[in-house]
């Protein structure tokens, strides 16, 4: 390190909570789809702030969209009163989706608890024990307490019981699994149409259209968490359109606002007028600043030559890291994902590979216990591609022959 990085990571250490495995970078600006240190160090990102900076850094669209808030000198007007911004960005979302009703909040935990509300008011209106969740094992739903108690992994619970009660996990992409566990006490069904945190795993198009049948069959909400995998990075603008099935909520943030905290939910159907006034509320949701990006934002993935872009360049990338698991059958045991969420499983835990990559000016992510996470900007190019490939190439190499 620097020592202007070394003295700001100092100061940071001394005053946050320590809630963060943080590197030991300080990013201070960004172009396209790289990314800048306080010492002006180039670093390829391909974890886009964990999915969120869809758009890259610097497009010029995105901050003229801003500062066109900025010089009007209101950013907040509370939900006391209406805006147009947050009236511009529901009809986006409701025309693109074809669904109806939107809520908005600030981040995707947030979105998760409002369709939980959903749920379990829609079953206490049949019967007041209709509360109960199903959710899948290796899920990840956020760190809230509700959606904490809906997310399959253990290692995120465990400090903090007793969780929400009436919550069980099925296993994923097993629709079995998910029919043995509804009863009559059964309100929901939750469920990430790609697991990211769970390590990249699609759903089976099969999979999800049982639960849509299990949900209509036993009048429940279907719920998709689309806060990672939606907003264009499946090639579609929702990622339940590439699988063909809607579910009557859907739950969406990180990219959404494309760099701003942003979440929302939009519902449809059944799922409809469940949160009347009092029930929800969320003081900054709707914000004009962020509402602004997220209407830049939902222009931008709503063309049909940004996301034939999105396609090509995931065939593009999976191509080559195809290539890379032929030449280390030992290191790379499968390649999958959907659009530009891609996992690269790897025999052994990848941190030593995502440390050396990151040594060597490239930016990535891990998901579960063994897959290295490719989330890049979806602007990105042949040539990013290409470099980010050779930097990995080159790290998976080193770190195998030692």
């Amino acid at each position: 390190m620097n020592n202007i990085q070394e003295k700001l990571i100092e100061d940071g250490k001394s005053v946050f909570a320590p809630t963060y495995n943080q590197l030991p970078i300080v990013l201070d600006g960004g172009k396209g789809v790289h990314v800048f240190d306080v010492e002006g160090n180039d670093y390829l990102d391909f974890s886009a702030g964990i999915a969120v900076n869809l758009l890259g850094y610097g497009d010029e669209g995105f901050s003229n969209a801003l500062k066109r808030v900025i010089d009007n000198g209101i950013f907040h007007c509370s939900n006391i009163y209406w805006n147009k911004y947050s009236i511009e960005v529901a009809n986006k979302l409701t025309n693109l989706s074809k669904m109806d009703q939107v809520f908005f909040c600030n981040s995707g935990t947030e979105a998760n608890e409002a369709a939980l509300k959903v749920a379990r008011k829609y079953g206490k209106s049949k019967d007041i024990n209709c509360t109960s969740v199903i959710s899948m094992d290796h899920s990840f739903h956020g760190r809230t307490f509700g959606s904490l108690s809906t997310t399959g992994q253990a290692k995120y619970q465990e400090s903090f019981f007793p969780l929400l009660e009436g919550v069980s996990y099925a296993t994923y992409n097993d629709i079995k699994s998910v029919e043995a566990l509804i009863s009559s006490t059964t309100c929901a069904i939750i469920v990430e149409p790609i697991q990211g945190e769970g390590g990249i795993i699609p759903a089976d198009k099969e999979f999800l259209q049982g639960l849509r049948e299990l949900a209509d069959k036993n009048d429940l909400i279907l719920i998709f968490d689309e806060v990672q995998c939606g907003m264009g990075r499946t090639s579609e603008v929702f990622a339940f359109q590439s699988y063909g099935v809607t579910p009557d909520v859907v739950t969406l943030a990180k990219a959404l606002g494309g760099g701003l905290p942003c979440g929302a939910m939009i519902t449809k159907g059944k799922a409809d007028n469940i949160l009347i006034a009092g029930d929800h509320g969320s003081t900054f949701g709707g914000n004009l600043l962020a509402m602004a990006a997220a209407s830049y934002v939902l222009d931008q993935i709503s063309d049909k030559k940004f996301l034939n872009h999105v396609n090509l360049m995931s065939k593009y990338l999976v191509k080559k890291l195809y290539e890379l698991k032929d030449k280390y059958p030992k290191q790379i045991v499968d390649i999958r994902g959907l659009g530009l969420m891609i996992g690269m499983q790897m025999t052994n835990p990848p941190q030593d590979i995502i440390k050396n990559c990151f040594d060597n000016k490239l930016l990535l992510l891990k998901a579960g216990t063994d897959v290295i996470r490719f989330v890049p900007p979806l602007v990105i190019c042949e040539s990013d591609i290409d470099e980010a490939i050779s930097i990995l190439d080159k790290a998976i190499e080193e770190v195998a022959s030692k």
